[in-house]
């Protein structure tokens, strides 16, 4: 789990996640008490002095799950939509296992391992007046998924980037947003053959397009010109191009700028495929960049070995 950030004067803050999309996400954790035998079959037969050891350590565990945030500083605080603890029975020792799911921005991992942990301490504590040589051990994380963990794909594809802009083009202005995303698609892996900036001119835009599909580019990524402007010529151009839309993409990008910015309403942002390249084409600003690879990254991914025949695997 992200959940804490050290500055360069050592403060510590808490990540911010609100530019992440909410997905499913479960996480299991695991851990044993290893105690003496006679301590076993006296939790067997429930004649421990404080009662029913293994209902009061999974009522704790579920509790202490809910209430991570408030044991851990920096943790998220989430809303958890299911925790479940089991126990195994061993000759000389319990196995705690927990398991959490959530739909959020941030993983539960957490959240399992202090489930584990106060889940062994309850029992510690309601055996501690028989055995005094138990011990708490091997709390681990097990298994996550959701977010990115659960996208990976091996595959990265060969990629470009398209800035278009008048101004940026004629040096009257910076790019900020081709910089965003030839960054984030680098660190996701991908190769980025260019990151090339024109002006909004038609012609232009099909033939770098055009070219840069020729030489086997898998991803093209444009950014600017999805607007309403007499000089927003981008959608206009490209999606006549398209073999196959793809709707989705271009849904869940509107979806999450328009959790941010009202206007983003406004943008005619696309995506689809020209051939066996896929093409993803974003409103210009910064903004809008950093908040489509939070989107596309590394669910995009799927797209290439689908192209291939492989499925979904």
């Amino acid at each position: 789990m992200e959940f804490t950030h050290i500055d360069d004067n050592g403060m510590v803050s808490m990540v911010d996640v609100s530019g992440k999309p909410p997905t499913r996400r479960q996480a299991s954790a695991s851990g044993w008490i290893v105690m003496n035998p006679e301590t076993i079959a006296l939790l067997r037969e429930r004649e421990l002095p404080k009662g029913n050891v293994l209902a009061a350590a999974k009522i704790a565990g579920i509790q202490a799950a809910k209430q991570t945030a408030h044991l851990i500083p920096l943790c998220h605080q989430l809303n958890l939509s299911w925790v479940d603890i089991e126990f195994e029975i061993d000759a000389d020792r319990i196995g705690i296992k927990a398991s959490v799911i959530t739909r959020e921005a941030t993983g539960v991992e957490m959240e399992a391992l202090t489930a584990v942990s106060v889940a062994a301490l309850t029992i510690y504590d309601m055996c501690k007046a028989v055995d005094k040589t138990m011990e708490i051990t091997g709390v681990r994380l097990d298994r996550k998924t959701g977010g990115k963990q659960s996208l990976a794909t091996e595959h990265r594809p060969k990629c470009a980037v398209l800035v278009l802009s008048d101004s940026i083009a004629a040096g009257m202005a910076t790019d900020r947003s081709g910089r965003i995303l030839r960054e984030g698609l680098e660190n996701a892996g991908c190769p980025v053959e260019e990151l090339t900036i024109i002006p909004d001119e038609a012609a232009e835009l099909l033939a770098t397009v055009n070219g840069w599909i020729e030489n086997g580019v898998e991803l093209i990524v444009t950014s600017g010109g999805t607007g309403l402007g007499p000089r927003d010529v981008t959608i206009d151009t490209l999606t006549p191009k398209f073999t196959r839309r793809l709707p989705g993409v271009e849904q869940e990008l509107l979806r999450w700028g328009q959790g941010k910015t009202r206007t983003a309403m406004l943008s005619r942002l696309a995506a689809g495929l020209i051939g066996d390249t896929l093409v993803v084409c974003l409103p210009g600003s910064a903004g809008a960049a950093s908040d489509a690879l939070e989107v596309l990254l590394p669910a995009i991914f799927h797209a290439f070995p689908m192209l291939r025949g492989e499925g979904h695997a």
